[in-house]
């Protein structure tokens, strides 16, 4: 079977409407939680995320059922999982709670609906367990390991001097376009030398990967978004063979050369990829937005504290990526049947590791829907994960928003938030896609 029909037949999605999909054809107009019933809150809904109102379903149930199990015939049974501990156990135990089947809500076990991220008979290896995670994990890990971190410094201090130096001062102009998604793209296109004059292909194949189709959205249909998909898969395949015959130190070398995933064929490599874009770009992007939403416009006295005390910068950089919580949640299945907090799990249940309930669970972070750049226990979030699956990146996240806001305060008086944001239709991706802003230079 050649790459692009492997494609054609995991992801044909026309057929299928996804469990996220059906939740949000369900979703328009829903209740606030203190009015619906609790076995009717379900806070997988797209909706709740776009017009941020999920805040109310999350304390909810972090207060009357903080294992809540949810039913749909797509999915099956699946637990939203909300408080921190419970998620730090849920993670810990990678026997019991595998992420084997996937890592967002996927279709009941048996079905023989496409998983977007399998690509090939491999999956990444985010959704894998150990060993086959660990020594794939490994073939990347040099990238973002900190002897290359203080090598790329310099270039992700200079590009962001650039473009925060182009911006128009004065003048309404959206942030996720000219700050975030540019700075994010240019260092994805560093980490995977990929051609300059390309890169916003990157930011469009993040975008599709978890979009639900709906008219005037990043994609229309099902048809849509396979096809965009099959660009990706013909574009990489391009680079992967381009890569094998002449390596070079980039993440694309380092899985076509690495021992655990050399023998992989395009269509599985694609797996990796899109994890690795998605995790570059989504995460990063999405926290650069919330920090200038949060702080200049939400809490600016916090922005006023930054000024006053440069050295809160760092303990400011954990504080919004606990804040923001880029990715809302991930998934586990069950591989036996087992208890969590007296809740009978069943085999093949799903959990979902809502994030961002945990990083506002108040037994660990009091006022958690507030910024609060001087929190003591910031750095304890989860919006990086937790155990085997941590995510790899998170020292760049982190180099890439201190820099940003290094040189954001060298030379803005202030940022000036025009309306509110423009939000992901999605209940996985926690982000922005406008973001009108003016700035006053210093």
């Amino acid at each position: 079977m050649s790459q692009t029909t492997t494609v054609q037949s995991q992801a044909s999605m026309a057929g299928f409407r996804t469990p996220e999909q059906e939740q949000a054809a369900r979703g328009r107009g829903v209740a606030p939680a203190h009015e619906l019933a609790l076995e009717d809150i379900n806070p997988l809904n797209a909706h709740l995320f776009r017009e941020n109102r999920w805040h109310g379903y999350f304390e909810r149930l972090r207060r009357e059922d903080p294992v809540h199990l949810n039913e749909i015939e797509t999915a099956g049974r699946y637990w939203s999982v909300v408080k921190y501990d419970d998620i730090k156990a849920v993670s810990s135990d990678w026997e019991t709670f595998s992420s084997a089947e996937g890592i967002t809500l996927g279709f009941r076990v048996g079905s023989d609906a496409p998983n977007m991220m399998q690509l090939g008979s491999r999956p990444p290896f985010i959704s894998q367990d150990p060993p086959t995670q660990t020594e794939q994990r490994k073939t990347v890990r040099p990238a973002v390991a900190p002897r290359n971190l203080a090598k790329l410094e310099p270039l992700i201090r200079e590009r962001t001097v650039q473009v925060l130096d182009a911006l128009p001062a004065g003048e309404t102009f959206d942030w996720v376009d000219r700050v975030s998604i540019e700075l994010t793209t240019l260092m994805l296109a560093t980490l995977f030398d990929f051609p300059l004059e390309d890169r916003r292909k990157l930011t469009r194949w993040s975008d599709v990967v978890f979009a639900i189709p709906e008219p005037g959205g990043v994609v229309e249909s099902g048809e849509q978004k396979r096809a965009e998909l099959i660009e990706c898969l013909q574009y990489f395949s391009q680079l992967w063979d381009d890569r094998r015959r002449k390596p070079g130190d980039d993440l694309i070398s380092m899985l076509a050369h690495g021992e655990a995933t050399r023998d992989m064929s395009a269509a599985e490599h694609l797996g990796n990829v899109l994890l690795l874009i998605v995790g570059g770009n989504d995460t990063t992007r999405n926290t650069m937005s919330g920090s200038v939403y949060s702080l200049t416009h939400r809490f600016p006295e916090q922005f006023e504290k930054l000024v006053a005390n440069p050295g809160l910068m760092r303990n400011m950089v954990s504080e919004v990526i606990r804040w923001q919580t880029p990715l809302s949640y991930m998934r586990r299945t069950a591989t036996r049947d087992c208890e969590l907090r007296g809740r009978p799990i069943r085999k093949h249940d799903q959990l979902l590791m809502w994030y961002v309930s945990a990083n506002r669970d108040e037994d660990v972070f009091a006022n958690g829907d507030v910024l609060d750049i001087e929190r003591p226990n910031a750095s304890r979030h989860l919006s990086f994960g937790y155990g085997i699956h941590f995510c790899m990146g998170s020292r760049l996240a982190e180099l890439q928003l201190r820099v940003l806001w290094e040189e954001i305060l060298s030379r803005f008086e202030r940022i000036e938030v025009q309306e509110e944001p423009s939000r992901t239709f999605s209940s996985f991706v926690n982000g922005y896609t406008r973001l009108p802003v003016v700035i006053r230079r210093k």
